[in-house]
């Protein structure tokens, strides 16, 4: 399958300001386009490295797509006994290095979403890089790029507060899909008006 990427229209002043992964979940049609473009990514080796989840399939077909949220300060690289796990200029947190990675597997066991996946007959962990080949020149992730319904974006941090602003439920808290996040990531998240009671927690 072959995928046409959208790029943003840049102006010299966006260039230079941040860009974030920012996921409105409500919009969510389960149609797993981020997948099939996940193994497209170079260096994934034609592995999909994203998830999509059936929230509870017995009673409706809402989706949401699990990916890495490119924590701050991750468990992950915290818990890697061998520093496998480097964390990026951009704020992107790797896949396991090669030469690095001992395939303990305490990273899988950390991280508090469950995304690192190891590789048996690698005997190596991977994940989502954030596309680091193209998000390192503000490309949008491929995910993103082929995402009908926008639940992914790739936006600058303006852009981002703008969307914060509109779901603000008051106190510097805004409405999340993910009220057990742990500390500060690098991937926003979003579910307006679903989850109630649920609130940004950094």
């Amino acid at each position: 399958m072959t995928f046409t990427i959208r790029e943003p229209k840049q102006t010299e002043t966006e260039t230079e300001e941040r860009r974030r992964l920012y996921m409105e979940l409500e919009n969510c049609i389960g149609c797993r386009s981020c997948l099939a473009a996940c193994t497209q990514c170079g260096g994934h080796e034609q592995k999909n490295r994203n998830y999509v989840y059936d929230v509870n399939p017995l009673v409706n077909r809402e989706t949401m797509p699990l990916m890495c949220l490119h924590c701050v300060d991750p468990a992950c690289a915290r818990s890697c006994p061998a520093q496998a796990i480097q964390i990026h200029e951009t704020g992107a947190v790797l896949s396991a290095l090669v030469e690095k990675c001992i395939g303990c597997q305490n990273c899988t066991i950390a991280c508090p979403y469950g995304i690192p996946k190891f590789d048996e007959e690698e005997n190596l962990m991977y994940k989502c890089d954030l596309c680091i080949d193209r998000t390192k020149d503000n490309i949008p992730p491929m995910c993103a790029s082929v995402c009908p319904t926008n639940t992914l974006q790739w936006l600058t941090e303006s852009e981002i507060e703008v969307k914060q602003s509109k779901n603000d439920v008051g106190n510097d808290k805004w409405v999340t899909s993910m009220p057990y996040l742990e500390g500060e990531t690098n991937v926003t998240v979003n579910l307006p008006g679903i989850l109630q009671g649920t609130v940004k927690l950094f």
